[in-house]
């Protein structure tokens, strides 16, 4: 059987792979492994509704409350985990995926995504029934235990007994829903206090910002705008079929656009559930999570904040950000790609930030998972910092040119152990030698495996990229 969680929660297509009774059993497994007060969020897609109400069905019936947060970036939910004193946390969003997906992602009391083994706890729940079919399990335990006892002309024994006792929750112990009417606002006052603290504001600056018709519609325009910026914002409305779609952090061209028009000082852009952000210079060029990264990491080490004088970053990370780090006296840890993984580092070791190539950024200073509008707020304040503009203030890091490639195939696994791939890999490392590297990996949340090559020579990384996801396209 495949593993239900990825790197990122329970994804599929709405309504599909991710089914009511699934989102049912996710809800009961929410209120039984983190606790019986659960904050429940979602982005802006269709299926949100449909999803919110199966899980949250799913809470109740298990005897928990359902704190309804309703449209709210993922990292809003991680905070009012912690404002609400909550045991746990549900997102249904599938982050940047197409709109037609959805997931299910939870978080711990502390609002912490839940380690590998109690996902595997909640797996082993949900494939033995949920809740009822504990009950009918237990159920057999005592009809067997009677039975035996029965036999032997002797009375049950205490497992039977309290096997019989193990029932589904009814009457005044089932569960309820608890609106949270200022959600968005409990979250958009942490990030304002979280600059206004450092006594900046960003009076005088001019944001271009595409929301992706997304949950950050609701949050970051606002936000932005009580930090004193003028702000031109695309794409805050939402269909619930349009989040994503041609827009947002993975696709920049509408922000590009609007930052040609507007003359703006910095494009923001994020993704569906805003967990990510990715920006714009003046110019239109793109600034990534790398990039956001060391102007972060450098401007807390010259503050003196950075913990242990260490940055987390993953594999993917381009040379060029760590070659910047290591010039400065900063440490670099890489982790697997995921920013689960970047987490699991900077909590084992107490590092403050953490990030990945594609906007993901762990400020643990300020919140606990990826946060992109306060990534944006708190590399705009670095900026301020600087004094310099931020196409100046982001050459603290000069790039290697680096190709993706993303191949879609019928199973991503079965990219390893395959000869050809293997073969195709070590060609190109061979002729690249010291002057670039190859990554190959399935994606954690889609049907991908990625190629990326990165080179001293860009035409040499393309041209191998290519040829290495020619070889997986024909042999996956």
């Amino acid at each position: 059987m495949a593993r239900l969680f990825g790197t990122d929660g329970v994804r599929g297509i709405a309504n599909v792979e991710l089914t009511c009774e699934l989102a049912y059993r996710l809800g009961q497994a929410a209120a039984t492994f983190l606790g019986k007060s659960i904050v429940v969020g979602k982005d802006t897609r269709l299926s949100g509704d449909m999803l919110e109400a199966a899980l949250v069905a799913g809470i109740m019936s298990a005897g928990g409350t359902a704190l309804v947060a309703g449209v709210i970036p993922t990292p809003g939910v991680a905070l009012l985990v912690r404002e609400m004193k909550a045991a746990g946390g549900a997102v249904i969003s599938a982050s940047h995926n197409p709109p037609e997906y959805n997931g299910i992602k939870l978080f711990d009391a502390q609002g912490f995504k839940l380690p590998d083994a109690v996902e595997d706890d909640i797996e082993a729940f949900i494939a033995a029934g949920g809740l009822e079919g504990q009950v009918a399990g237990a159920r057999e335990v005592a009809d067997a235990g009677a039975r035996v006892a029965a036999e032997q002309g002797a009375p049950a024994d205490a497992l039977t007994y309290i096997a019989s006792e193990i029932t589904m929750p009814s009457g005044g112990s089932l569960g309820v829903t608890v609106p949270l009417e200022q959600a968005c606002e409990i979250y958009i006052d942490h990030v304002v206090r979280s600059i206004e603290s450092q006594g900046l504001s960003f009076k005088g600056m001019r944001i271009a910002l595409d929301t992706g018709h997304g949950a950050s519609s609701l949050t970051s325009p606002e936000a932005l705008r009580r930090l004193g910026a003028e702000v031109i914002v695309i794409n805050d409305d939402f269909s619930g079929m349009d989040i994503n779609v041609q827009c947002g952090s993975t696709h920049l061209e509408p922000l590009r656009t609007l930052m040609a028009e507007s003359g703006a000082d910095v494009g923001i852009a994020h993704d569906g559930d805003a967990d990510r952000v990715m920006l714009l210079c003046p110019d239109g060029t793109e600034v990534d999570g790398d990039m956001v990264e060391a102007v972060c990491a450098l401007d807390m080490h010259e503050r003196g904040v950075l913990a242990g004088d260490t940055v987390v970053s993953t594999v993917m990370a381009n040379f060029g950000f760590v070659r910047a780090m290591r010039e400065a006296g900063i440490n670099v840890v890489q982790t697997k790609v995921g920013d689960r993984y970047v987490l699991e580092a900077m909590r084992e070791h107490g590092y403050s930030i953490g990030g990945e190539q594609s906007g993901h950024m762990i400020l643990l200073d300020h919140n606990s998972t990826g946060d992109g509008l306060m990534t944006a707020c708190q590399f705009l304040a670095a900026v301020l910092r600087s004094g310099k503009p931020v196409g100046e203030a982001v050459r603290v890091m000069e790039k290697m040119p680096q190709t993706l490639i993303n191949v879609r195939v019928n199973d991503k696994h079965a990219v390893d152990g395959n000869e050809a791939v293997a073969a195709a890999v070590a060609a190109a490392e061979e002729a690249l030698g010291d002057d670039g590297r190859v990554l190959l990996r399935p994606s954690g949340t889609e049907p991908v495996v990625r190629v990326m090559v990165e080179a001293v020579d860009p035409a040499a990384a393309r041209s191998h990229a290519e040829a290495i996801a020619a070889v997986v396209e024909a042999s996956v």
